[in-house]
């Protein structure tokens, strides 16, 4: 029986970000998720932007959460060594009707107290946007709109927790939890029984399931479908700022924007599905993707495309961004409905769930050797010269690049394989390193970052996965 003060269920940024809250004060953290790294399932798969929260329901938690946010990231990512640019956004109008709403949503980002929201011109948008549609009407500047790296945001909150204290127990699916005097007992997982003080569901899009097994779940979580397509980042039709469609009831729309490394990313789709797996793409998505943004970039070249995605949104019905607690379940957190933002409100929603607990009854006492900082993995790509020069002398691993399209070395790979969280699988390497997103797609670096993979695990290369539990690369020998 392991036995923790807080039990956090899922390691998606939600999770990640309450984890290293927590980890601010003398406690017992534990982290579960069923999967084999950090980074739940939306939270790998989105349109990597931090929001500012203009377009929000005014009064919401969501709103509270999202405005609050995103001027954490500043700090956030310099101490976290994360990869953040504050590009800004616009929102151009094409068509009368469009160009009427524009003062609705202005007043919307006023009453959400993003105040730095401006009109401009179809001259000013066209000199901001040369590849904008000519027809442009006039449109609505977002300043503080920004990208990010997700992956990496998920993978360091998770570092910088752990290194503070946190337990992570990956690929690990809760099963079950056993109640008795409105509180939860024990959480009964696939590798043992927990006994936690304080349980927080963060779970995504397995949100509902988890509150199903203490009789809370009096609402579901639907995957809400979102594809996209990543160009190659010599496209010739590039956009400065993330170009957003006018949004609808059911989705933020189609948009395109640059990418923290460079690329353009083209999408999402809104799909509401039943299956919580199918992260497919299909013709039909992806043209109607073409033809939308299209309608905003004329030029959009989506033949230099590297690769297409789908993520996986979770819907909640009735839907709203709620944190609850319960008086017959005393020591429960339930974090639903966390959709589009969720990646934004993130950094916020960790305090909010830590200020939550405490005032369900967890003594928060603050940890003096809490260290904030989280060094990343050097890249030889972001280096001067003189500064390779002694990486290669230092750490002669660095003198052989193993992804040419990234400028990955074989000393990269091999610090990820053995970082705090450690990457175990063909993706965890993907995602904290970027090997095998460019424009080869790993047809050239990926055999070879099996043969560092076995090495350093001392497993044959049969043995790796590509991600979950029987995800095989290599299926036998020909010879």
């Amino acid at each position: 029986m392991q036995k923790t003060d807080v039990l956090i269920v899922g390691a998606g940024v939600v999770g990640c970000a309450i984890a290293r809250e927590l980890s601010k004060y003398q406690l017992r953290v534990m982290v579960v998720d069923k999967n084999e790294d950090v980074g739940g399932d939306a939270s790998k798969s989105n349109s990597a932007i931090i929001h500012t929260g203009y377009d929000a329901a005014p009064g919401t938690l969501e709103s509270q959460l999202v405005v609050a946010a995103n001027p954490m990231y500043d700090r956030l990512t310099q101490d976290l060594e994360v990869p953040f640019k504050r590009v800004g956004a616009i929102l151009p109008a094409f068509t009368q009707e469009q160009f009427e709403t524009l003062f609705a949503w202005k007043e919307k980002a006023f009453h959400n107290r993003v105040y730095d929201v401006e009109y401009l011109t179809a001259e000013e948008l066209l000199q901001m946007e040369p590849n904008l549609n000519p027809e442009v009407r006039g449109g609505l500047y977002i300043p503080r709109e920004g990208i990010i790296d997700p992956f990496l945001l998920v993978v360091a909150l998770a570092e910088n927790a752990q290194q503070n204290g946190v337990d992570f127990l990956l690929g690990t699916k809760v099963t079950g939890m056993k109640v008795r005097q409105e509180r939860v007992t024990r959480v009964e997982t696939t590798h043992g029984e927990i006994e936690a003080a304080f349980v927080v569901n963060a779970a995504g899009l397995y949100n509902d399931e988890i509150a199903g097994m203490v009789g809370k779940a009096d609402y579901y979580v639907s995957p809400r479908k979102g594809q996209f397509f990543v160009l190659d980042r010599k496209t010739a039709c590039r956009v400065n700022h993330i170009v957003l469609p006018i949004p609808t009831k059911t989705t933020k729309g189609k948009l395109m924007c640059p990418t923290i490394h460079g690329n353009m990313l083209v999408g999402p789709t809104a799909e509401d599905l039943s299956d919580k797996l199918d992260k497919s793409t299909d013709e039909a998505g992806l043209n109607s993707v073409e033809a939308d943004v299209r309608a905003m970039i004329p030029g959009v070249r989506i033949q230099d495309a590297i690769t297409q995605y789908a993520g996986l949104r979770p819907q909640r019905n009735p839907e709203g961004l709620r944190v609850d607690r319960y008086d017959d379940v005393k020591n429960f957190l339930n974090l639903s409905g966390v959709r589009s933002t969720g990646l934004t409100a993130s950094a916020a929603l960790g305090k909010y769930a830590v200020q939550c607990l405490q005032e369900m009854g967890l003594e928060l006492k603050c940890d003096p050797q809490f260290d904030p900082r989280r060094k990343a993995i050097p890249l030889l790509r972001d280096m001067t010269q003189e500064e390779q020069d002694q990486i290669m002398q230092r750490e002669p691993l660095y003198r052989r690049v193993i992804c040419r399209c990234e400028v990955i070395t074989e000393g990269e790979i091999v610090a990820a394989i053995h970082r705090p969280i450690p990457a175990r699988s063909m993706d965890a390497v993907k995602r904290r390193l970027r090997v095998g997103m460019g424009r080869c797609q790993g047809g050239f670096c990926g055999p070879r970052v099996i043969e560092i993979m076995a090495r350093e695990l001392g497993v044959p290369a049969e043995e790796i996965q590509k991600n979950e539990k029987g995800s095989y690369m290599i299926t036998g020998r020909v010879r």
